[in-house]
């Protein structure tokens, strides 16, 4: 999940300044007694904001440590997101305190058609449950399932957001059972040639206890990868008719949406690949990509325009976007073109000028680059348009 790289200039108050000042010490503690020390107090703070609706404070907290550089900005990055995808229960009389973490599940797919998203069936539930105890959790664990198949617009859009959902699905998790969600408070979600799902849930095991099949003494993160791959990817196909799928591994909710972010660029394109193939009835070595840069303030996309070799007409488009620290330097028109030659093109262009980022005024689109370099609306041929997903980016 994309980090913030602008400021948004929010007023500092005494909260923002005490997040900052405990974010900076942790940045600057030597020992790990010392990060203890400062990690609980900063989680402490985060906690009250979170449970008082003051998200406010953290970002203009986090809006500051970017704009001065270092550590800090991690540190308290990390910090806010383990307290919204994690809690610790205290320990009580007679019962043993107890580790939640929100997890998620995703799943890349592409499809000619809409790409499903909604409430989960029970038997799809159950199927889905068995799979994930089988071959990713550890054997203590308890699991709450949400009862939604998750597109990215109906996932937590804020911090406090995804808190609340770590609430709900910890008590779920704890009785060991699933929640319902209400699929009619759920945004709508843009239908796109290739996308992420999500399966989201919370784990609940006894304090210290292993989480994951990998931390198991017997347990491989590879091998816990393989099995849910072949196995859960079963138990997602029926959430995912027409569609081809990539499962990737559930881990706890961030990591799992930013490897998915990461994930989901080199599948975007060899989905657009295989999509001209089948729609277009060419090979892949008849197409040709065209990849450019695309600025705001900095730099914060590619986008590849695919055309017919011997045509200037852009008949689709993929967005690259650049993810957390990337930047200018990285190495991604190299990973683009590798990708692209992987999938069969021959005929690559690279682009040096940096090109606006420009939608169509229209449609609200992404404007993509000719062999010209031009940025042009992607236009299938006519007669292969009408059975295209609308939005091909």
């Amino acid at each position: 999940m994309k980090r913030p790289r602008f400021s948004r200039r929010n007023k500092q108050t005494p909260d923002t300044e005490h997040v900052i000042r405990l974010a900076t010490s942790l940045s600057q503690s030597s020992s790990r007694i010392e990060d203890e020390f400062w990690e609980s107090r900063l989680a402490a703070l985060i906690d009250r904001l979170l449970a008082d609706g003051d998200e406010s404070a953290l970002t203009a907290a986090l809006d500051h440590l970017y704009g001065v550089g270092g550590r800090a900005y991690d540190e308290l990055a990390d910090t806010i997101e383990s307290c919204c995808e994690s809690q610790r229960t205290e320990t009580t009389e007679g019962a043993r305190a107890v580790d939640i973490q929100l997890v998620a599940a995703p799943v890349l797919a592409w499809s000619r058609y809409t790409i499903p998203s909604g409430p989960i069936g029970i038997e799809a539930i159950a199927n889905l449950r068995v799979q994930l105890q089988a071959h990713v959790l550890a054997k203590d664990a308890k699991l709450g399932l949400a009862n939604y198949f998750f597109s990215p617009d109906q996932l937590p859009q804020s911090y406090a957001e995804t808190a609340a959902l770590t609430e709900k699905l910890a008590k779920a998790a704890l009785h060991d059972r699933d929640l319902k969600l209400d699929p009619d408070q759920m945004p709508e979600t843009v239908n796109f040639l290739s996308d992420t799902r999500y399966v989201l849930g919370a784990i609940a095991v006894p304090r210290g206890m292993p989480m994951f099949r990998w931390q198991e003494e017997d347990g491989s993160r590879t091998e816990a990868t393989k099995q849910w791959r072949l196995q859960g990817g079963e138990a997602l196909r029926p959430l995912l008719p027409a569609c081809a799928t990539e499962p990737l591994l559930p881990q706890p909710y961030h990591a799992a949406a930013r490897e998915a972010d990461r994930a989901s660029r080199p599948y975007s394109l060899r989905a657009a690949v295989a999509f001209l193939q089948t729609t277009l009835n060419v090979a892949a070595s008849d197409l040709r990509a065209v990849i450019a840069p695309f600025y705001d303030r900095q730099i914060e996309e590619y986008r590849i325009g695919f055309t017919l070799a011997q045509s200037t007409d852009v008949v689709h488009g993929v967005v690259w976007p650049m993810l957390e620290s990337e930047d200018e330097a990285s190495d991604a028109p190299a990973q683009i073109e590798l990708v692209l030659r992987e999938a069969g093109l021959h005929t690559i262009v690279a682009l040096d000028e940096r090109f606006p980022l420009e939608y169509c005024d229209d449609c609200g689109a992404p404007l993509y680059p000719n062999p010209d370099g031009e940025p042009v609306h992607a236009e299938l041929p006519e007669e292969q348009a009408e059975s295209a997903p609308r939005h091909l980016h």
